[in-house]
């Protein structure tokens, strides 16, 4: 494999070189034996899925920010009562302790995948969880974290939550996964602990224990067995851009003055500290869902107020966009959503459940207003999942009832962006979600690996769409932010400022180095840019096409 550039999907900003040391398998599950003692065995269960629920919930309490949420979702996991049923279950139909847990999360995997969404990128969780207990029905080692007594770069066929969340970056250098995708939670927590990463990395299945390699998260590849002269290069590389963003601060400017709005993305509570410090304008999406999940019924007005009241509050003299539930498809919930739905990625979902229950959507603007009310922070209002101008008249007319000035829409799906003309002249602003819409654009479910070339955000397609919506948008006055991930990839987004984008959202660390590049560049050069990566033939030669060019200057 020596020299050899192995190709995957970058997720993390830089570079870093050092050793490969492989995370250790997980325990083979053990061959099938009798039960003798069901009561016994049923116990050993229920205790082992006790253990792993409690060492979740102790890391997600010296965890923070998005750690700690991905952990105490986990914990959550291994917590549900129905999965310690159906594993108990079978117990007492005679399956051992082993297989009986290893049936049931099988089960409850198969279940996530069928969701598709969000709960299909979690499905990978429940694989971790099931080792883990399995691991401690016979007390066998439980996965985790090599230690080699030195820093390296871990490589693993995928990393599960409970260990990436508590990585120290002074011993990790770098993360490379054979699976796993820019939506994974190894990306998103990868991303949050500033590591170069690069995941969907099948070749990096053959790299051995102690093989150097330099992992560049940039763009995406790693090279094994690289010379003196690479790693060289890449230190130095890597040197003057920790040089560069240590040195700018403060508003999003092209090198020529032109402003692009800087913005954070917040969807819990716990996140809002870090986010509300972090050097933004405001916040370009505030996702309300967290106050929806795992219960029963909607929130009612005042714990919803008083939600938004901490956000407007934690924000004060910037602007908050908030996007109003989201509800459906990988989020279902019982008050909101059908359980029915064959399609649910196309079925009922965001703006569409108003229509099933208009009484939600009224409790939440009411709320919104009056958290609003007295506070100095500039709240905008937008709705999830808009397909007709009908539907966005509609939605800005009700939220002006309640008082508040600027409503808009998100744009998700390709019929809002080829008639985003129409919907900008009843709406005040736009919202790119980049990741729906490709999904939609493409007929990609975004879970699939198999299919992530197609919901790369540098497919010409895609960028063709969004430079249709900000003509749309500028013709009509109208500012027009994108709050998906491609905010957060530096040259991209220098793209997406030249197609038109006014502003962009992501979380707080991909900040610095976006800031970084805009100062770097003109509003011409962007431009020059855009043009550059819709012309390309696919998604991998519009980066390389750009970022060749940036390289040049």
């Amino acid at each position: 494999m020596s020299g050899l550039l192995l190709h995957g999907i970058g997720v993390g900003g830089g570079s870093a070189a050092g050793p490969v040391a492989r995370m250790s398998a997980p325990p083979a599950l053990p061959a099938p034996r009798p039960v003798g003692d069901p009561a016994a065995e049923a116990a050993a269960v229920r205790a082992a899925l006790a253990e792993v629920e409690a060492d979740l919930a102790e890391r997600a309490g010296r965890a923070s920010g998005a750690g700690a949420e991905v952990l105490s979702a986990q914990a959550m996991m291994a917590a549900d009562p129905a999965l310690a049923d159906q594993a108990v279950g079978l117990v007492e139909q005679g399956t051992d302790g082993a297989h009986a847990l290893t049936a049931a999360f099988d089960g409850f995997r198969d279940a996530l995948l069928a969701a598709g969404g969000y709960f299909a990128e979690r499905a990978a969780d429940l694989d971790d969880l099931r080792d883990r207990s399995v691991a401690r029905l016979p007390g066998l080692p439980v996965p985790g974290l090599p230690d080699p007594g030195h820093p390296y770069v871990l490589v693993a066929d995928d990393l599960a939550p409970a260990d990436t969340a508590l990585l120290d970056p002074a011993r990790v250098l770098a993360l490379v996964t054979v699976r796993g995708g820019p939506t994974s939670h190894t990306a998103i927590l990868a991303k949050a602990l500033g590591l170069p990463a690069v995941v969907g990395c099948a070749p990096a299945a053959d790299l051995t224990d102690g093989q150097q390699v330099l992992v560049r998260g940039a763009d995406g590849t790693v090279e094994a067995d690289p010379t003196a002269e690479s790693v060289a290069l890449a230190a130095e590389a890597e040197r003057r851009r920790r040089e560069r963003l240590a040195g700018i601060h403060g508003l999003g400017r092209t090198s020529d003055g032109h402003p692009v709005a800087l913005l954070v993305n917040l969807g819990a509570a716990h996140e809002l500290a870090g986010a509300a410090a972090a050097d933004a304008e405001g916040v370009g999406l505030f996702r309300t869902e967290f106050l929806y999940l795992d219960r029963a019924e909607a929130p009612g007005q005042d714990e919803q107020a008083a939600a938004y009241r901490a956000v407007f509050d934690a924000f004060a003299g910037r602007r908050v966009v908030v996007r109003t539930l989201d509800a459906g498809a990988d989020k279902p919930l019982p008050f909101a959503t059908a359980a029915d739905e064959e399609n649910p990625a196309l079925g009922i979902r965001g703006l569409r459940t108003a229509a099933r229950d208009p009484q939600l959507l009224e409790t939440q603007l009411a709320a919104i207003a009056e958290a609003a009310a007295g506070s100095t922070a500039d709240v905008w209002v937008m709705a999830p999942m808009v397909s007709l101008p009908r539907e966005a008249a509609e939605f800005a007319q009700r939220v002006r009832a309640h008082g508040l000035r600027q409503a808009g829409v998100m744009i998700e799906v390709p019929a809002a962006a080829l008639r985003a003309d129409r919907l900008a002249e009843v709406c005040d602003f736009f919202s790119l979600g980049t990741n729906d819409l490709a999904q939609y654009t493409f007929a990609a479910d975004r879970t699939l690996g198999a299919l992530a070339e197609l919901l790369d955000p540098w497919q010409p397609a895609l960028l063709e769409l969004i430079a249709t919506a900000c003509h749309s948008a500028a013709d009509r006055g109208r500012p027009i932010g994108v709050c998906g991930e491609a905010a957060s990839d530096p040259a991209l987004a220098l793209v997406l400022v030249g197609l038109g984008v006014t502003s962009l959202s992501a979380a707080p660390g991909a900040l610095p180095e976006v800031r970084a590049a805009l100062r770097a560049h003109t509003l011409a050069e962007c431009w020059e840019l855009a043009e550059l990566a819709l012309f390309a033939d696919d998604a991998a030669g519009a980066a390389s096409a750009v970022r060749a060019r940036i390289g040049e200057r």
